[in-house]
């Protein structure tokens, strides 16, 4: 686990609910990773063992804006190749 603190460790417990200051300090520390370190959401969800769905609505009640969706290039390449002919 990226956060070796057990006081952090402890918030990914499954089926542990978050609430009040340990919710703030888990959607901070999603936050840290997701914007400072770079992870996906997946990672995240590998790190901490938590659903996908609720790294998600961690990072959208943290405020964080999203990154787009990336991977699929083929319209782009497409349309350039259209125009070389």
């Amino acid at each position: 686990m990226r956060d070796r603190n057990p006081e952090i460790a402890n918030l990914w417990k499954k089926r542990k609910p978050l609430k009040g200051v340990e919710r703030e300090k888990a959607a901070k520390t999603l936050k840290g990773w997701y914007l400072e370190e770079g992870l996906s959401i997946r990672a995240i969800r590998d790190e901490t063992g938590r659903s996908f769905g609720f790294v998600h609505r961690m990072l959208s009640e943290a405020g964080v804006d999203f990154r787009s969706r990336g991977g699929d290039f083929r319209s782009t390449r497409r349309v350039k190749s259209k125009a070389k002919n």
